[in-house]
């Protein structure tokens, strides 16, 4: 089958759009340029989609998001629409009478700047939720707000001690406030009920759907971690691809307990190589390996700045703009850390490291150096997320390991979160290297882009937008934007999104351009941005996706 992509713009990596269209033969890309060429290549008997102006893109990616548990929690009492305190107590109490059999409210999403200091009190989820448990993840999942009776099932009181990994918000008789930080969030969710495989795998579907309607069609998975005896979150991957319902190229990164050492490495090539061996029907365009692979770690290194847990080569400070004793929390040793990613790298994984503050970024390129003395150059592709705060030394570091910059650019704007959460608590010299997005792409880096969805909106036209501006999506013109000096040019952001996320995953023969011999995963927009002004990325829509060929959203 044929099809011609005609009357608009189209995509050309590196370099921005060109008038023309594309021809799909057989889920690949046959010929791109001028119509009259496309529609001789693709030949008389075509389908013919009148792109009416807009563009056609290669499809999007996403370096680093968590599907699945976006799309639980879209079922689930989720707050991230919300915008304010009292708006989320009016969804959660709204949730739980419609839900009068569920024994535990559960969720998240709801934002730290609409609470004071950013943690909130139990006693809001009492006023609102007082018969049953309520255990509600924050935002960026690094913390999580409960009521009395979930602390109370959890046995959390004022003789709890804090988690070497994480810290509990307490009153000041001691007893604990509500919140609960990194891995002080799992001392209550160790007794609220897992999710079962099913739910787990309505929630990939859920989130997949949610990822093509953005024109999203390959991810890396940041969490695929054991849930418990018989349940591990690749499996709810291995279920999807075996019912044929798996359209997106998606690879998984293991998770690495830190409390196991190196001695869990046999475990993960076990796991992988389950994948690999995994048999499916595939979704009639490859087969199932160019679908699902596990074949990266994942390896969280510190917390988040805004409570207080990234980790930080200057302390923090406190509201009087003092420094604190506290450089955050690094949850593995540095020397420890050389040695995991070594054995990692030796054994053909690729890392993938959650890092936010700059000691973090600095250990993890340090562990990488190491891995490639110690095991030579293995090609492997290892990546760095988030990347808040940067040291100026280790800009040109990620060119010279051939690490990935794997950027979240949403967060990098002026919103409460970043005014008054972060920026009051930081060095000088640290807020004012947040997010150098210009500086590594200048440095010869390689930039993939990501949302860590349901963090942060999935979609990566607002990503690109808040790239290139530096301001919120959608917001006026006149916005001032944060550090606009590390503004990105729209194309370097555009292949950041397709190209970058293509290399970061090993595809990028495969997708992530417009050329003859690669994969037919397309998006189709509305108009081309390029032509606009930039305060109107965010305003572009996806019409439809294409995923070798064949269209998985859109009504064309």
């Amino acid at each position: 089958m044929s099809i011609a992509f005609v009357n608009g713009r189209r995509y050309v990596t590196g370099v921005g759009t060109r008038p023309g269209g594309v021809a799909v033969r057989d889920g690949r890309i046959i010929a791109v340029g001028p119509d009259s060429d496309v529609l001789e290549a693709a030949g008389p008997a075509a389908e013919i989609v009148d792109v009416g102006g807009g563009l056609i893109s290669p499809a999007f990616g996403d370096s680093h998001m968590h599907p699945t548990m976006g799309g639980l929690q879209l079922g689930q009492c989720h707050l991230d629409h919300c915008t304010s305190a009292e708006e989320c107590l009016d969804v959660i109490a709204a949730y739980a009478a419609d839900h009068p059999d569920e024994p535990w409210i559960l969720g998240g999403g709801w934002s730290m700047a609409h609470f004071p200091r950013g943690t909130p009190h139990r006693s809001l989820l009492d006023r609102v939720v007082p018969d049953r448990p309520v255990f509600l993840r924050n935002r960026d999942h690094h913390g999580a707000w409960a009521n009395s009776r979930a602390l109370a099932l959890a046995g959390v009181d004022a003789t709890t001690a804090d988690p070497a990994d994480g810290r509990i918000e307490r009153d000041p008789d001691g007893g604990p406030a509500g919140t609960l930080h990194e891995g002080a969030v799992q001392l209550v969710a160790r007794v609220a009920p897992a999710p079962t495989r099913r739910a787990l795998v309505e929630g990939l579907l859920r989130g997949q759907e949610h990822c093509l309607a953005q024109g999203i069609t390959q991810w890396q998975d940041a969490l695929l971690r054991v849930l418990g005896p018989g349940l591990d979150a690749m499996d709810v991957y291995l279920d999807v691809l075996a019912d044929g319902a798996l359209k997106a190229r998606v690879n998984g990164a293991l998770w690495w307990d830190r409390d196991r050492g190196t001695g869990q490495i046999t475990d993960l090539v076990a796991r992988r190589e389950r994948a690999r061996g995994h048999d499916s029907p595939g979704n009639g365009v490859r087969g199932h390996d160019d679908l699902f692979r596990a074949d990266a770690v994942k390896i969280m290194i510190d917390g988040v700045t805004e409570s207080f847990t990234a980790s930080l080569s200057r302390p923090y400070r406190d509201r009087c703009g003092h420094d604190t004793g506290n450089h955050g929390i690094s949850f593995i040793d540095r020397d420890v850390l050389r040695e995991v990613v070594a054995t990692v790298d030796a054994h053909g994984f690729q890392a993938h490291f959650h890092a936010i503050g700059d000691q973090a970024v600095t250990d993890a390129l340090d562990a990488v150096a190491h891995a490639r003395q110690v095991n030579g150059d293995s090609g492997l592709r290892h990546h760095v997320a988030h990347l808040q705060i940067v040291r100026p030394e280790d800009v040109p570091r990620f060119a010279r390991l051939g690490a990935v910059a794997n950027i979240q650019p949403l967060w990098a704007r002026h919103d409460p979160q970043m005014t008054e959460l972060t920026i009051p608590f930081l060095n000088p010299s640290l807020a004012d290297r947040q997010y150098p997005f210009l500086d590594l792409h200048r440095a010869g880096a390689v930039l993939a882009g990501g949302s860590d969805w349901p963090v942060t909106s999935a979609s990566p036209l607002e990503g690109m937008h808040v790239a290139v501006n530096r301001t919120a999506e959608h917001a006026p013109p006149d916005t001032e934007p944060f550090l606009p000096h590390q503004r990105l040019p729209l194309v370097v952001a555009w292949d950041a999104y397709t190209h970058g996320v293509a290399h970061l995953n090993g595809r990028e023969r495969q997708t992530g351009r417009l050329e003859p011999g690669y994969l037919a995963d397309l998006v189709l927009l509305d108009r081309d941005p390029f032509l606009g002004s930039r305060h109107e990325i965010a305003e572009t829509a996806v019409v439809g996706t294409w995923i070798g060929g064949r269209q998985v959203y859109g009504h064309r």
